[in-house]
């Protein structure tokens, strides 16, 4: 089994455990609730359902993302990911709403509360759970670059957040007596699920919709920049997709017209290698060669060059703003080049 077979393999583990301790955690919370009868503990509870589900759904997700490549998935099934945080997202914002809808009726015909220290308890230690949870899940998806790890990570830390804002609040209605109050915290929990909710619908969309990870792309365009070779004599049209936790990316490379196809090869095989190395995430990498024309010339800095028609005059640094457009560079165009001094 190659690494990143035993990575996919761990994470699947990893999210099979956290299921089945969402399922556990969801049961104590009924519990409290019944002792209690409150509804905070209540939109505590209810929202451990969406919890158990979006973990279900995510670690089919996982299962589906491991797969290999087919006749039929050329890319791999890694966009089922963005589908599955989205589904998550959805689902946090029902029970937000129906939380809301809950605390509306309760405050409209109060239910007096009963044993809060024992719901209070049960309660907390559910949260400590889900924050230890969280923590090691959303840390997970940061490293091997899956959104459906890493927002099930973000659930749980809200999830455990708000727990512990909501043990303040229940202390606070134990010492008050205020039981109106309980209602009124299961409102203000429902409008932080609504908004986490909304915040994990918005990276899905973004990558259901291959909205570009501008942050990486300037890492990645950085690292080129530092690793240049001065055959390679420019860089545009720079795009790239994530499907999971691969990126693909595609860019066009301007190489010396007179190079064979050997050479070329030999070039374009090292830029390859270099985005392998640079440790970011599994890369997949599809470069379109172009000749280099006479007006490269001016941004050429291939010393010795036997096919040389005008002498370097600028210099053009690697970044967003000049890789992204589709267009060669050469002296008229480069708007953000560098005159070279003595030129």
């Amino acid at each position: 089994m190659n690494d990143r077979a035993s990575q996919h393999l761990r994470s699947i583990r990893l999210q099979a455990m956290v299921l089945c301790v969402g399922v556990v955690l969801m049961v104590v919370k009924f519990i409290a609730w019944r002792y209690t009868g409150s509804n905070t503990i209540l939109s505590d509870a209810l929202e451990s359902i969406v919890n158990v589900v979006a973990g279900g759904i995510t670690l089919y997700s996982l299962m589906l993302t491991a797969k290999p490549r087919d006749e039929s998935h050329p890319y791999g099934h890694g966009k089922v990911e963005f589908l599955s945080a989205g589904a998550e997202g959805g689902l946090v914002v029902l029970a937000g709403g129906f939380i809301i809808w809950s605390a509306v009726s309760s405050l409209l015909h109060p239910i007096p509360l009963q044993e809060l220290d024992i719901g209070m308890l049960l309660t907390g230690a559910t949260g400590g759970i889900n924050l230890a949870m969280g923590l090691v899940l959303r840390a997970r998806g940061r490293r091997v670059r899956s959104i459906a790890m890493e927002a099930g990570g973000e659930h749980l830390l809200s999830d455990a957040w708000s727990t512990a804002a909501m043990l303040g609040g229940l202390l606070l209605i134990k010492v008050t007596g205020n039981f109106w109050l309980d209602p009124v915290l299961a409102i203000a929990f429902a409008i932080h699920l609504l908004l986490t909710g909304l915040r994990i619908l918005r990276r899905s969309i973004a990558g259901i919709m291959d909205e570009a990870d501008l942050d990486l792309a300037a890492r990645l365009i950085a690292v080129l920049d530092d690793h240049r070779r001065p055959q390679w004599v420019d860089v545009h049209n720079f795009r790239m997709i994530k499907y999971g936790s691969v990126l693909h990316i595609d860019c066009h490379v301007t190489l010396p017209w007179y190079y064979d196809l050997e050479q070329a090869h030999s070039e374009i095989s090292e830029i390859g290698s270099l985005m392998d190395r640079q440790g970011e995430q599994e890369v997949e990498l599809f470069i379109h060669v172009d000749p280099c024309i006479p007006t490269s010339c001016t941004i050429c800095s291939l010393a010795n060059c036997p096919k040389r028609d005008a002498e370097r005059t600028h210099h053009v640094p690697w970044r967003l703003e000049t890789v992204l457009r589709n267009a060669k560079h050469n002296a008229a165009n480069a708007s953000m080049a560098g005159t070279i001094h003595g030129a």
